[in-house]
């Protein structure tokens, strides 16, 4: 009985004086030195992160040669007349080039899209293919499809040509409207984004000196004018100086605009005002607008669908008041011979991008 006392007080002596010496085990932290068989002693590094193409991560990239790969950043400067290839990660990808390649159908331009990725070719540029590329992924639910805007990139590609300093326009007169209430821009824009560009006035001949606050040059766009008013009216052009070779732009019309937007204002008159049966008739519809919005003029009168009516619509830029530009657009109906079923309710209904407008008048 007392050796099996003892051995019980041995065993728990032992388990006591063990576990007083045990450490705690932990895990090594990421980067903490271990030691490898042999005693060497490396380096754990955390696994890096997989490149998803996050935002602010472009996946917009040009192809060089050898399979070489350039990563576009906001702006690039390239050579003219070599063909430029660029790519866009992703199943199904959305691209914006400059306007006027789709308006002539240029067959220079070409977009095929892959398993993995798109690819937009375009052959010969020229210094008129100055401009912002881009390219979006385009997410699909069902046939509802919309632009990702988180993954959306862009590089404004200069294509620099000492022969032609600004980006050239089929346009060789173009007109600049000012309006008192938003910003104007003087479309000059140039090839080699270090030519230094100033803004002249042709009659009287001068250079209107640029500032950070009313006038500003971006040579994505041109000359910005914030809130002109009617003093920079008139013929201007721009002056490009780069590796000291001089360069004149196009010519632009400068006009002062003061009409408020919104839907058409309309005015309706006869002539004459008063008829009879057998008589001609010409009834007016007028509207003052804006120089560049388009007006359309829906008729609706009696004999409609019944008998002939002559309907002639034009517009031309009249100046009303000092220095004032605006736009005069008119429907003039004409009815021959008139007779008992032309008499009764006259109806123009004017229409722009802002609304429209119905006015009507009575023929007895």
């Amino acid at each position: 009985m007392k050796l099996w006392v003892l051995l019980c007080l041995t065993l728990l002596w032992l388990e006591l004086h063990c576990g007083d010496c045990q450490q705690v085990k932990r895990k090594k932290d990421p980067g903490e030195n271990r030691i490898r068989p042999g005693g060497k002693r490396v380096k754990v590094r955390p696994p890096k992160a997989k490149d998803a193409g996050g935002k602010g991560q472009s996946l917009l990239t040009q192809v060089l040669d050898k399979g070489r790969f350039l990563r576009l950043g906001h702006s690039t400067t390239l050579t003219p007349s070599e063909s430029i290839e660029l790519r866009c990660k992703g199943t199904n990808i959305g691209w914006s080039y400059p306007k006027y390649l789709d308006t002539f159908n240029d067959s220079r331009l070409s977009i095929k899209q892959s398993d993995k990725y798109s690819q937009l070719i375009l052959t010969s540029p020229s210094a008129a293919d100055t401009g912002s590329y881009g390219c979006w992924v385009i997410l699909c639910d069902g046939r509802d499809c919309e632009k990702d805007h988180e993954r959306s990139y862009a590089s404004y590609i200069y294509f620099t040509d000492k022969e032609n300093l600004f980006v050239p326009s089929a346009i060789h007169f173009e007109i600049v409207y000012l309006r008192p209430d938003r910003q104007a821009v003087v479309p000059c824009r140039v090839t080699d984004p270090e030519a230094m560009v100033s803004l002249h006035r042709e009659v009287p001949p001068e250079e209107i000196q640029a500032n950070s606050t009313q006038m500003t040059y971006d040579p994505t766009k041109g000359f910005v004018l914030q809130n002109p008013g009617p003093e920079l009216q008139g013929v201007f052009y721009c002056k490009a100086v780069a590796k000291r070779t001089p360069q004149v732009s196009t010519k632009y019309q400068l006009l002062y605009v003061e009409v408020p937007s919104g839907p058409p204002f309309v005015s309706l008159h006869s002539s004459p005002e008063t008829v009879s049966g057998g008589d001609t008739m010409n009834i007016s519809c007028t509207v003052l607008g804006e120089p560049e919005v388009d007006v359309g003029f829906t008729w609706s009168y009696p004999g409609q669908d019944r008998r002939p009516v002559d309907i002639l619509s034009s517009w031309r830029l009249v100046t009303r008041g000092i220095g004032h530009t605006t736009r005069l657009s008119q429907s003039v109906l004409t009815i021959e011979d008139m007779e008992t079923i032309d008499f009764g309710n006259y109806i123009c209904k004017a229409k722009n991008q802002h609304g429209e407008t119905l006015v009507s008048i009575s023929v007895q």
